[in-house]
């Protein structure tokens, strides 16, 4: 546990960046921030490029519409912004402009709520594993990456115990998606910032999917630190990572069945954690099942829809945000004031908390 004698003070001045990202937060162009606030969007264009400050007044106005308080945008605690470019979003082609902006806005603020808590307790280091790996990836490359980073990990045969205890235990920050979330924004991941973010959602309470988004995320952390996000290819090669981290060939490959067999593929759910139609993929790509009863799995998985038959029970949740929150209120502070300090919102504090909260005592991972 770290200690600081004294809290920071929140500035009095105005920072423009905390109005970008407020008004991304809440999904408002400039014009119509402007026409709520009784000014000019040039004005705010003005405000967020700290070229002006606004009037008290106007500040209070902004203050109402976007429901945040006074200290949210005072001055002193800079704010760093996410990049879309830096951003693998799922459901890139299906999901507004907006409603990434929203995603990300969230993001900046939980990435400022953990950089805050990491003043106060020490959270596992950041350690993904780095390859060299050639500009066009093999099949063969991604599944290298993927038992490369298993190893890394110290993950050994079989089945991840839990993809999302793994994420965090390496220093990525697991965070559920907000409930109001654009329902498009399925999962998304980035490390433009001073930690890796995987963001799951929080609607597809599966733990089957849900295991297979976050092993998707870190295929797109491991696989793809420089790349261009949105691609099809670079959202197959996250695919194919997260197939092999959780159901590597070698371990699998005998015991996928040669044709559909329902019951055998419940086992294997049940056993690996993954969903049916992952198997049934992995069984065709591994050349196990044939283009025809690939197509008659498709097709039975399709008319069953969703969730899928033999659910496994509720998502992985996240732990670490929880976990040191407890270890902060045990070492004598107030966790509201340590929020307040840092000017982070309540509604933000709560929600991020509430995103990753725990009932586990201590910090430890096995």
């Amino acid at each position: 546990m770290k200690r600081t004698s004294q809290f920071p003070a929140a500035g009095t001045d105005f920072d423009g960046t905390r109005l970008t990202v407020a008004r991304r937060l809440r999904r408002k162009t400039k014009a119509t921030l402007a026409r709520e606030v009784g000014v000019t969007p040039t004005a705010i264009g003005q405000f967020e490029k700290n070229l002006s400050n606004p009037t008290q007044s106007v500040l209070a106005q902004l203050c109402l519409q976007l429901g945040l308080p006074r200290d949210f945008f005072g001055a002193g605690r800079p704010l760093a912004l996410l990049p879309a470019s830096g951003a693998h979003f799922r459901s890139l082609r299906s999901t507004s402009a907006a409603a990434r902006e929203q995603a990300l806005a969230y993001g900046e603020l939980c990435l400022e709520l953990v950089d805050l808590i990491g003043a106060y307790v020490d959270l596992p280091p950041v350690s993904l594993p780095e390859f060299e790996l050639p500009e066009a990836l093999s099949d063969d490359d991604i599944f290298e990456a993927a038992r490369l980073t298993r190893e890394a990990w110290s993950i050994e045969s079989g089945p991840v115990a839990s993809v999302v205890q793994a994420l965090e235990a390496h220093g990525v920050i697991a965070l559920r998606l907000p409930a109001r979330t654009d329902a498009a924004v399925d999962a998304f991941s980035t490390y433009s910032g001073s930690r890796p973010l995987v963001f799951l959602s929080s609607v597809k309470d599966d733990k089957a999917r849900s295991r297979f988004d976050a092993a998707h995320e870190l295929g797109h952390l491991v696989l793809h630190p420089d790349t261009e996000p949105g691609s099809k290819l670079v959202e197959q090669e996250a695919n194919r990572f997260a197939a092999e981290f959780l159901m590597p060939r070698d371990e699998i490959i005998e015991d996928l069945p040669r044709r559909i067999d329902w019951p055998k593929f419940h086992d294997l759910k049940r056993h690996w954690g993954v969903s049916l139609r992952a198997l049934v993929f992995r069984a065709h790509t591994l050349g196990r099942l044939s283009d025809a009863s690939y197509r008659r799995g498709n097709q039975q998985l399709s008319i069953w829809g969703l969730p899928e038959p033999g659910p496994l029970g509720p998502a992985e949740s996240p732990q670490v945000l929880g976990i040191a929150r407890q270890l902060i209120t045990d070492s004598g502070y107030e966790f509201d004031d340590v929020m307040a300090a840092g000017r982070v919102a309540p509604e933000v504090a709560e929600a991020v908390m509430d995103a990753a909260s725990t009932d586990r005592p201590k910090l430890r991972f096995t």
